[in-house]
């Protein structure tokens, strides 16, 4: 009670547990950020340039998690909706006038502004396929009917991404299986689903380990949809010839993989300390797909349990909102948006130790980039906005 009249008396409401662990991986990233991003102060000279433009980026975020949070939570059913069908007409357009990062053309230019149309699809298709799954109910949960026309969805904007970002649409799939299952979507679907789901990902890996190599060197130079196939043939396949002889190994060869490999051997149990990274200077995305191995090489095996931690309790507090909520739409929707994070750092994380081929998906909250960090902070606004406008179950009202 008391913290609830300590809530009532600030511009801040919602879960505090949420709040916390949301400015916690902020303050991370402004640390582990600024220490990862010496190669780019290096090319540039200007070396406050990187760190004050992150910074305005992590407290635009913050501004955007505490104006959503005041936005009553019914309100995202009109907001999802639209959303899909805009972030549909932009997944369209990138694949035409798309400009490319890392021969991935992920991304929008409209003036100033540069984004990628990938992340607000993740949002809206979630918020959408919750209101769907709360909407078409029957006797025994959601309705096959329900699952049909998320399925439809999801498919038709996971094929639109899938060209030139297979791991978001990999993430994207994976979430809303959870939401599926959540929502009590029959069994025999979800088994058929998962089934589905698994044989396609053994057909990729047979497939991918088939394509002889002339081939994937005629794709990577065309243009058209299949010129990313060779990129995650390499990282499935990992075909890079090892030495016999360690002394031989060229680490240029793929630096990413094996600078993390040494920042994280080096680490210890408390690590070099902030700031003090050796390795951010040979990896090339070390702000971004690979911060989690500075985080490991500054902070040792505490920190990286620390930031994993993190991210299951705000897992944890998630689903305590949902369990909480009297109707099912913020319910379903607090479980979408916490495992459309989750799933995503999980991942990184995955990358960054070697158990997971590279992806390109940065840390949430943490990495460098401005469309991820908005995003996720619009995210976070959703889920505490739940928790402060929803209804409440009864035996919840007095908590």
């Amino acid at each position: 009670m008391k913290l609830n009249k300590l809530k009532d008396k600030t511009l801040i409401h919602g879960d505090l547990g949420v709040w916390a662990v949301f400015l916690i991986l902020c303050a991370i990233s402004l640390i582990e950020v600024y220490s990862a991003s010496s190669r780019m102060t290096f090319g540039s000279g200007a070396y406050w340039d990187p760190i004050m433009q992150h910074g305005s980026f992590v407290l635009m975020g913050i501004f955007i998690a505490w104006l959503v949070h005041f936005i009553p939570c019914n309100y995202f059913k009109l907001f999802c909706t639209i959303g899909m069908f805009v972030s549909l007409l932009l997944l369209i357009a990138v694949l035409a006038i798309g400009q490319k990062t890392n021969d991935a053309g992920r991304w929008i230019q409209i003036g100033f502004i540069r984004f990628q149309p990938s992340e607000i699809a993740k949002l809206s298709l979630v918020g959408f396929s919750c209101f769907i799954l709360s909407s078409l109910r029957d006797e025994k949960g959601a309705s096959p009917t329900a699952f049909k026309i998320v399925a439809l969805t999801s498919f038709i904007t996971i094929l639109l991404i899938f060209t030139e970002n297979a791991s978001t649409a990999f993430i994207i799939a994976l979430a809303l299986f959870g939401i599926c299952f959540y929502a009590q979507i029959r069994k025999e679907i979800l088994i058929g689903a998962l089934c589905l789901g698994l044989g396609g990902i053994g057909t990729v890996f047979g497939v991918a380990h088939a394509i002889p190599e002339k081939t994937l060197t005629e794709w990577s130079m065309s243009k058209g949809p299949l010129h990313r196939v060779p990129t995650w043939v390499h990282r499935i396949t990992d075909k890079q010839e090892r030495p016999a002889n360690p002394k031989d190994y060229k680490p240029q060869e793929n630096p990413q993989k094996a600078y993390a490999k040494v920042a994280i051997a080096t680490s210890n149990i408390i690590g070099r300390g902030p700031g003090n990274s050796r390795q951010r200077d040979f990896i090339p995305q070390a702000f971004s797909d690979f911060i989690y191995a500075i985080i490991i090489e500054e902070l040792g095996i505490i920190g990286a349990v620390a930031v994993l931690a993190l991210y299951l309790m705000l897992m944890y507090r998630s689903l305590r909102i949902a369990q909480k909520c009297k109707a099912l739409f913020p319910s379903y929707l607090v479980m979408g948006l916490a495992l459309m994070i989750v799933v995503q750092a999980m991942m990184n994380m995955a990358v960054a130790v070697g158990a997971f081929p590279v992806t390109g998906q940065p840390l949430p909250l943490v990495s460098r980039g401005g469309t991820s960090l908005f995003i996720t902070s619009t995210y976070i606004g959703m889920i505490l906005s739940v928790s402060h406008t929803a209804r409440r179950k009864p035996e919840y009202v007095k908590d």
